[in-house]
């Protein structure tokens, strides 16, 4: 695997460009299927261009920071994870969910191709993305595909949207708004974390530092997509901005202030870093994407 960048780092992007640019690599060798309709597979490839391919980079970070070990089932995993946040993103901007038009700076799946193209192409993204961890065809292969089916599933994110939809019972306040949270956001960087680490054969150890760091960057990364929605433009987030305030929707921004909300993702993002001790040296460069997330604006 590619080495990541040292503490010499300066920015988000030096961090990802590198771990970007495999993980273009694995979506160009694993997501196409001979037997697609051209127009399906034309849907899907248009759909995983763009993005920062930070869950991809969790795969890899993790995955180095472990000692390596499986690099196609890596590579397999960096470009499912993908996938899988590319099809939630397709879905979620349907006019039934979120109803935007602007996605990664460009028109939307359902703007673009049509709503019941669209729901076919994130449809075909998640069902791609199990059948290329499985091709790997080993024991550690299965063990990631089911990690990446609990992370998007009906306790993980897609539970998260039905929450966040008010499709069920939630708690009121900070209670709530975390606990959609944690399966909306986090459950799937857990996901890119556990395969990551489970490439390389880690630890028990190993795995559950992951997985706290996992959930508590989760957490603090919605802290701070909540305040750029507030604060950032649609040229920096590449997407509709304020849509959470126009519909009225609590987020911790208005539950807790911009100044609030950002005090509680830096405590996030502290007790995401300490919860990598135990893995040493080897986890500086996870350390880093922990820290950049505070301050990215996109």
């Amino acid at each position: 695997m590619q080495s990541e960048p040292t503490s010499t780092t300066r920015t988000l992007g030096d961090l990802l460009s590198p771990l970007a640019a495999q993980a273009e690599a694995a979506l160009a060798q694993y997501l196409p299927e001979e037997a697609s309709p051209e127009a399906l597979t034309a849907g899907m490839q248009y759909c995983v261009e763009g993005g920062k391919r930070l869950r991809p980079a969790l795969v890899y970070l993790a995955y180095n920071a472990c000692g390596g070990g499986d690099d196609e089932l890596a590579a397999r995993c960096a470009a499912a994870i993908e996938m899988v946040h590319v099809y939630s993103l397709v879905h979620d901007d349907l006019p039934a969910m979120d109803d935007d038009a602007l996605r990664r700076g460009r028109p939307t799946a359902h703007v673009k191709f049509g709503e019941a193209m669209a729901i076919l192409i994130g449809d075909a993204l998640l069902t791609r993305a199990m059948a290329a961890i499985a091709e790997r065809g080993t024991a550690s292969a299965a063990l990631c595909v089911a990690e990446l089916a609990t992370g998007a599933g009906c306790s993980g994110m897609v539970a998260g949207q039905v929450a966040d939809m008010e499709l069920c019972e939630v708690a009121d306040g900070l209670e709530g708004l975390e606990s959609i949270h944690r399966r909306k956001t986090a459950a799937l960087l857990v996901a890119a974390l556990r395969m990551g680490a489970l490439a390389a054969g880690a630890s028990e150890a190993q795995l559950a530092a992951l997985t706290t760091y996992g959930e508590k960057l989760g957490l603090a990364f919605q802290v701070f997509d909540d305040l750029l929605d507030v604060t950032a433009s649609a040229a920096e987030l590449g997407k509709t901005p304020g849509k959470d305030a126009a519909g009225g929707k609590q987020t911790m921004a208005s539950l807790l202030g911009l100044d609030g909300a950002r005090e509680f993702g830096e405590r996030l993002t502290a007790d995401a870093v300490a919860a990598l001790a135990p893995l040493g040296g080897a986890s500086e460069p996870l350390t880093l994407l922990a820290e950049y997330l505070t301050t990215r604006r996109n």
